[in-house]
């Protein structure tokens, strides 16, 4: 268990969202987005509060973008987020390198956000990279990750016999701390909501 649990400064989000989502933070995140950037703060608090991870959306079968991230980053991308991909570059003498970044599920202000729900692992490291390079050029003040509790494998999955859609090797939370307590963001302040088996609704 990481020792960087925003135990006492998660207590800043709802109960509603608290009991859906652990909640992390590294470098005062939650203290910054909270009194600097507090709209963001009550958009992220609302859309997180009422999210459920309903079974019709983690049964489904087919590829492309899960119902579980197109409803977070929908919600969001209607108060005004967007889907960003930052122009930077590097100068060295009069010689300009163009050293693009990727993109970032939804930007709003100086706050970035990425939802990994069902990747392999290696798409924490590019979010952390990438926040790292964001930070250190101003381009943004702090970083999200909404990710999935490892218990929701053995809590929620296996019951419901969809345990092999969600690998061992796929983005949970025991994949993304140690990542994080490695310094892989360096200084960039983070927040990482991991969403807890307590979501759960059986709409079908």
């Amino acid at each position: 268990m990481s020792t960087n649990l925003g135990a006492i400064q998660s207590e800043l989000f709802s109960q509603k969202l608290r009991d859906k989502f652990e909640v992390y933070e590294w470098r005062h995140a939650i203290t910054i987005l909270k009194h600097v950037f507090t709209q963001e703060f009550d958009e992220i608090d609302e859309v997180l509060s009422n999210f459920e991870l309903r079974k019709s959306s983690i049964v489904a079968g087919g590829g492309g973008k899960s119902k579980v991230s197109g409803y977070i980053d929908g919600e969001l991308y209607s108060r005004d987020w967007t889907e960003k991909q930052f122009k930077t570059s590097v100068k060295v003498d009069e010689e300009e390198f163009i050293t693009p970044t990727h993109k970032v599920d939804c930007v709003k202000g100086k706050i970035a956000l990425d939802i990994e729900w069902n990747n392999k692992t290696e798409f924490y490291d590019r979010d952390l990279n990438n926040f790292r390079l964001l930070y250190n050029l101003k381009a943004i003040s702090l970083g999200i990750i909404v990710t999935r509790t490892t218990r929701l494998q053995t809590e929620i999955f296996k019951p419901l016999g969809i345990a092999g859609k969600y690998g061992s090797s796929t983005t949970h939370l025991n994949k993304l701390l140690p990542k994080i307590d490695g310094d892989s963001a360096a200084g960039c302040p983070l927040i990482v909501f991991a969403v807890k088996p307590e979501a759960y609704v059986n709409d079908m």
